[in-house]
């Protein structure tokens, strides 16, 4: 179970900047600057001057937002949050209103408000109390829906799921979502588009709603597996004529099928890593890039499940694999995009690293005060799927979300003292001088190297 992988915490802290404020306040070198209001800051001011000179880059709504973020705001700013909060909440009951709207467009727009609501912000009670209203909302554009209105639905409703942090009432949506999720999954007459966010919420909903459900995990595995598998090799390795615009949906149904299998015990990971191992081998010849890299990324995962099971674990293929792998990590063909084939290195050579030396390059992922680390294959699955599932709000949630914390192993969420935090933070003045103490170094630095009398090393 991934949940029981805790991944290390702890955030390195900086020494202090006030040496080199110092230096660059006596040096009386400091060129004038012009602030947006046309104040200028002369060189050798006083420390009020030079901050005078840097406060005039904000406005007045920047500052005030500063002195709630520091904890020193009065008992008006609560009142402000309050009323805030209230006026967020008549927004979101009247976006849910409009879900039910009969126009089309009035729907879809609330179901866009909705999603960019629920990955911001943390709205749990909010949501608790009216869940039913919201779910029976979903399944009526699920049912009735548009392919746009399918896809939007399927992916307020993961993101329900997330909010409602996978207890009683999240299961309770998904067995009654979960059928209509995995009719328009395999529907090939349905949009691509709705098909494709179905797949994530599928895959989304079922390891946060359905984790202790056998029969719901093994549905959802084989519902998604018959989607990517289309995409197999034919008979004598032939790839088959996949239909224009599927390849994102292989993909969807491919990586969604991977975070679920995390969830699966040894006894059922043996099988699906014997069936699929050799199968995705050799969709690495797959013509989409993203596909390919989605099928990389999952020999990687299937290799470490393998070997968390038997730590002898050996493919008998291997050679083959690696030689194949090796080719995606140094591709240098001309006829595919820039970007793709730097991004295609990029993860080809982290997947060949695993599968040869178990090397995995960690990742360290700040949020507030704290970092999570992607130490391995299963915690980098689950990471991108709430990632891509939350977008920029993933560090929010990271945060104040339990259920995030809790498959992450981060605890319970932290509540800090403002007036600590306060004192540990840099001031802007501060902040902004020891970026141009910075800036002035580095440009000396570079300015030496690019000069024509530099050594060549």
């Amino acid at each position: 179970m991934p949940r029981s992988k805790k991944g290390k915490r702890g955030v390195s802290s900086k020494g202090s900047l006030r040496q080199e404020v110092l230096q660059l306040q006596l040096s009386g070198k400091t060129a004038p600057r012009t602030g947006k209001n046309g104040v200028k800051g002369e060189a050798g001011g006083s420390d009020d001057d030079l901050a005078s000179d840097v406060l005039s880059h904000y406005s007045s709504a920047s500052e005030s937002a500063s002195v709630i973020e520091d904890g020193t705001g009065g008992g008006g700013d609560v009142v402000d949050e309050q009323t805030a909060q209230e006026e967020t909440e008549d927004k979101l009951k009247q976006c849910i209103d409009n879900v039910m709207d009969k126009s089309v467009k009035v729907r879809v727009s609330a179901l866009e408000s909705l999603r960019q609501a629920f990955s911001s912000r943390l709205l749990t009670e909010f949501l608790l109390e009216r869940r039913l209203t919201l779910s029976d909302c979903l399944e009526r554009c699920l049912r009735k829906g548009g392919g746009e209105e399918q896809a939007a639905a399927a992916t307020v409703f993961s993101l329900l799921c997330v909010q409602l942090g996978g207890g009683p009432e999240g299961e309770e949506g998904f067995k009654v979502l979960r059928p209509i999720l995995s009719t328009i999954l395999i529907d090939d007459v349905a949009s691509i588009a709705a098909r494709q966010s179905c797949a994530r919420a599928l895959g989304m909903c079922c390891y946060v709603s359905a984790a202790e459900d056998a029969e719901d995990l093994l549905k959802s595995l084989g519902h998604l597996e018959s989607v990517f598998s289309s995409a197999y090799p034919r008979g004598e390795g032939l790839m088959p004529a996949v239909k224009a615009g599927t390849a994102p949906l292989h993909t969807a149904a491919l990586q969604a099928w991977a975070l679920l299998i995390t969830l699966c015990p040894a006894s059922h990971l043996n099988s699906l890593i014997n069936h699929h191992l050799p199968r995705l081998q050799m969709c690495l010849d797959s013509p989409d890039v993203n596909f390919r890299i989605a099928v990389g990324e999952t020999i990687a995962l299937l290799y470490e499940l393998a070997r968390d099971i038997d730590r002898d674990f050996e493919y008998e293929d291997s050679d083959c694999l690696c030689d194949g792998l090796k080719s995606l990590a140094t591709d240098g063909n001309k006829h595919r995009a820039k970007n793709d084939r730097r991004k295609q290195r990029s993860i080809f050579r982290e997947v060949l690293q695993y599968i040869e030396n178990e090397d995995f390059s960690e990742e360290k992922i700040r949020f507030g005060v704290e970092a999570l680390y992607i130490d391995c294959w299963v915690r980098r699955r689950i990471y991108d799927a709430f990632k891509e599932m939350l977008e920029s709000g993933v560090r929010h949630h990271l945060q104040w979300n339990p259920l995030l914390r809790d498959v992450f192993g981060l605890g319970a969420p932290l509540i800090l003292d403002p007036s600590s935090l306060k004192a540990t933070k840099i001031s802007r003045t501060e902040r902004h001088l020891f970026n141009s103490a910075a800036f002035k170094a580095r440009t000396k630095l570079r300015n030496k190297v690019r000069d024509k009398r530099a050594d060549v090393m």
